[in-house]
């Protein structure tokens, strides 16, 4: 294994006071590990992330103006801690409420459920949403359900915004929930990653196998599958996708009034003629601009016939898996609200428009 890294244990505590050094616009806490706005606005909903280190720059990347007001990063690939949720919770808290953006991983979710518990009990309204948008797999090996991928990058933007017009908590966790219904994701690896404290790729493919629908710890998708070329591996993208039927789940909410979990049940919606999307083509780690453009052109080919117009794309890293090769396709059914708030100014190290 060569990586620029010293001591392993150290790797993400080191990496966080580098974001520090380069970023003093922010407060980087290294102990409970979360990193938080300097510029922090009073009177405002704060949307916090997190989750396992190795995908930066999602979260701690999209911490400021027009995103997230906290995030949580946990070691690589493992969840962060209910200490560092609360902490954060309780550090960007300005009396509007805190709304958590959660991917669905088993680790991720149990743990800030509890801090959610843990701040109403300090009695600070809040509120959880959860992402699962990856088609590939109902049930992995992270995770009960889809797994939380690439869609939470095109939330955390839109949701920012929103808590910067003034959302109230209820009206930004209704958004928070169709965003969660509208975003499907699947990604492809053809080649793993290595996480550190393992020291060598997460899985082996020869030269001539691809993993479809990996996630982004590594984990297996649909099946591994014979390489061919960079259309065909799109077209079988973009299809499953596409075809994806309407997913029925149970989510957990809180009630702040009566301090306890309920049910609901979501429906994803499905997309066809006359929708609108935003579009993500994602780097999962080791991939190249110049492919992800072609994996880019290929995608808006196939959606011109179906009548299904692009409104707004990106294209690069957001949501990575350490060193991985390989891409993810992102697709978000839009209206003019989250247009509007999509496009409104950002300014965080990894995202930033319009400022």
């Amino acid at each position: 294994m060569k990586k620029m890294i010293n001591q392993v244990d150290n790797v993400v505590k080191e990496q966080l006071q580098g974001v520090a050094k380069a970023h003093p616009e922010l407060e980087v806490n290294l102990d409970p590990m979360y990193i938080v706005r300097g510029d922090r606005k009073a009177a405002k909903v704060a949307l916090i992330s997190g989750g396992g280190s190795g995908h930066e720059p999602m979260h701690g990347g999209f911490v400021g103006k027009g995103m997230l007001d906290g995030a949580c990063p946990g070691e690589m690939f493992t969840s962060p801690t209910p200490d560092q949720m609360y902490e954060c919770g309780q550090k960007v808290d300005s009396g509007e409420g805190v709304l958590f953006l959660v991917k669905n991983y088993t680790g991720d979710v149990l743990n800030f459920e509890t801090a959610v518990e843990l701040l109403h009990a300090e009695g600070i309204k809040v509120q959880s949403t959860l992402v699962d948008d990856d088609v590939a797999v109902k049930d992995s090996l992270y995770t009960a359900g889809r797994r939380g991928v690439a869609t939470t990058v095109l939330a955390e933007k839109i949701l920012g915004a929103a808590a910067e017009e003034g959302y109230d908590l209820d009206k930004i966790s209704e958004l928070a929930k169709r965003i969660a219904n509208r975003g499907r994701s699947l990604g492809v690896a053809l080649a793993a990653c290595t996480v550190p404290a393992a020291g060598k790729p997460s899985f082996e493919l020869n030269d001539q196998e691809i993993e479809f629908g990996v996630g982004i710890h590594g984990e297996p998708g649909i099946e591994r599958r014979a390489f061919t070329d960079g259309d065909s591996i799109t077209t079988d993208m973009m299809s499953e996708i596409l075809d994806n039927q309407p997913y029925e789940r149970t989510v957990r909410r809180w009630d702040n009034d009566s301090g306890e979990w309920q049910d609901e049940t979501w429906v994803t919606e499905s997309l066809q003629a006359g929708d609108r999307v935003i579009v993500l083509v994602n780097n999962l780690g080791a991939t190249p601009q110049s492919e992800l453009y072609m994996v880019y052109r290929k995608v808006a080919e196939i959606l011109e016939p179906l009548d299904i117009s692009i409104e707004r794309n990106l294209i690069g890293s957001y949501c990575t898996s350490l060193d991985m090769q390989g891409v993810s396709i992102t697709l978000l059914k839009v209206d003019d609200e989250m247009l509007s708030l999509y496009d409104t100014p950002v300014n965080t190290p990894a995202m930033r428009w319009g400022c």
